[in-house]
């Protein structure tokens, strides 16, 4: 399984469930919503500088080079498991091609150490 590391720290955002999404996440090369009735979460650049309750800065993204077929089980364990057995912390995002893992950027080293060791190809943008 290969991953791609990009080069965006990015933020994630907590919000009130009924805040407004700032037009300006919109703009963004990347960006992410998720939404429950308990809350709004938003994942953007870190450059971005939103008026969200709560922010954790630092992030850096591990992209799982897709498309992945929803028949394809056990990806987003493998890669999570991995970095768990490294005590390494997460935020798991997926779209419908893909799934994408961010760790705390002074983590990322450590994180490619332990997946190329389970023989996880990486690649940097």
């Amino acid at each position: 399984m290969t991953l791609a590391v990009h080069s965006q720290v990015y933020s994630i955002h907590s919000f009130s469930p009924d805040a407004p999404i700032a037009p300006e996440i919109f703009h963004q090369e990347m960006f992410f919503v998720g939404k429950t009735k308990d809350e709004l979460s938003v994942v953007v650049p870190a450059e971005l500088t939103l008026d969200s309750i709560e922010e954790e800065k630092g992030w850096r993204c591990l992209e799982v080079i897709g498309p992945l077929g929803f028949s394809m089980t056990g990806i987003l364990s493998s890669v999570s498991g991995t970095l768990a057995d490294s005590d390494i912390s997460i935020f798991a995002l997926s779209t419908f091609d893909t799934d994408y893992i961010l760790v705390k950027k002074d983590k990322l080293a450590e994180a490619i150490t332990a997946l190329k060791k389970k023989n996880f190809i990486i690649i940097e943008y």
